[in-house]
């Protein structure tokens, strides 16, 4: 069986597309999985054993493009797929599985999908978490009524290469003298999801007077950031916080967040990248809520304020006062990771 997956768009969500992958090889463990998705999802996808073939998307996110979809579907009809699972909720990433005469096409009910999807599925508020969602899919449609109807879902676990990720220690002169505590402090989606930088400083500070390292984690657009919360440290502590923000690929931080024992993070892509990796999460929830989109982690603490207005689920706070972060001191934080330590 070949089967075709349209792939998310974004980090925490192709991360979690492996519990789609895994559902559909325990269900047919010969099949080959082929995922199209963005050219910078490639190295995570790599990093799932469960995928044969990741095959680039060239058109952006947003785009129509009918034409260069066409192209693309015409392009994959030589390899003859049975299936097409289609997870993004468009119409338009239905087209290239038509395009590409592929018989069975798999998704959820979304933008006027009707003639686009020959097996459409309705009843997606039945399911609530997102990967019960992506799993559901790996299912026959007359099977799954409701989440219940699953069997145990599994967990994303990205595989790890032991040669890139000490190469990336040597470059980035880091020593593992000390236990590493990662923090990532950034978030794509928007400010609401941003616990404020003096709070993770306080973090930071912590857990170096407790014997241990922290290492930063993010892309250079977090840089303003993470260079804040490593300056607003003691100058004597400074030299165990590691600005690795905009300094690694995301592969590397992938294999650099897999060597923490507990990693701080926002509601963001590397919160699972770092469940996926077997770390302990603590996971801060401001606008957004753990009840959609939560750590996949063995050992996980969600702290989040409970004020009236959250979640909201907005990017930016609809009142401007963003209580949902200012009010979740440090100390609460500081605490679910000792909890975890024990």
């Amino acid at each position: 069986m070949k089967i075709l997956v349209v792939g998310p768009s974004w980090v925490g969500d192709m991360v979690m597309s492996q519990c789609l992958y895994i559902s559909l090889k325990q269900r047919h463990p010969e099949a080959d999985i082929d995922v199209l998705a963005p050219a910078w999802c490639r190295p995570i996808l790599e990093r799932m054993p469960e995928v044969n073939r990741a095959i680039d998307m060239p058109i952006g996110h947003g785009a129509f493009n009918l034409k260069g979809r066409y192209r693309i579907g015409k392009s994959l009809r030589e390899a003859s797929y049975d299936q097409a699972l289609i997870m993004p909720n468009s119409a338009k990433s239905a087209l290239i599985p038509l395009f590409a005469k592929i018989p069975v096409r798999t998704g959820w009910k979304g933008e006027s999908r009707y003639g686009l999807l020959t097996d459409l599925r309705s009843n997606k508020r039945e399911f609530g978490l997102v990967i019960e969602r992506y799993s559901a899919l790996a299912y026959p449609k007359n099977e799954m009524t409701s989440s219940a109807a699953l069997p145990p879902l599994p967990r994303p676990a990205l595989t790890i290469d032991p040669n890139k990720q000490s190469a990336a220690i040597s470059r980035l002169a880091l020593s593992q003298d000390r236990p590493v505590i990662g923090l990532c402090p950034g978030a794509e989606f928007g400010p609401a999801k941003r616990w404020p930088e003096a709070y993770f400083t306080q973090v930071a500070q912590r857990m170096i007077e407790q014997g241990q390292q922290v290492w930063l984690f993010g892309s250079a657009k977090d840089q303003p950031v993470t260079s804040a919360i490593r300056n607003g440290l003691p100058d004597d502590l400074q030299q165990h916080c590691h600005d690795l923000a905009g300094q690694t690929s995301l592969i590397e931080a992938v294999d650099l967040l897999a060597l923490c024992h507990t990693v701080v993070s926002n509601d963001s892509g590397l919160m699972h990248v770092a469940a996926a990796v077997g770390c302990k999460v603590v996971a801060i929830y401001g606008s957004t809520s753990p009840d959609y989109t939560p750590p996949l982690a063995e050992e996980v603490a969600i702290v989040h304020t409970d004020i009236e207005c959250r979640p909201c689920f907005k990017r930016e706070c609809p009142y401007g006062h963003l209580k949902c972060l200012k009010e979740l001191p440090a100390e609460r934080v500081i605490q679910a990771i000792n909890d975890l330590a024990e």
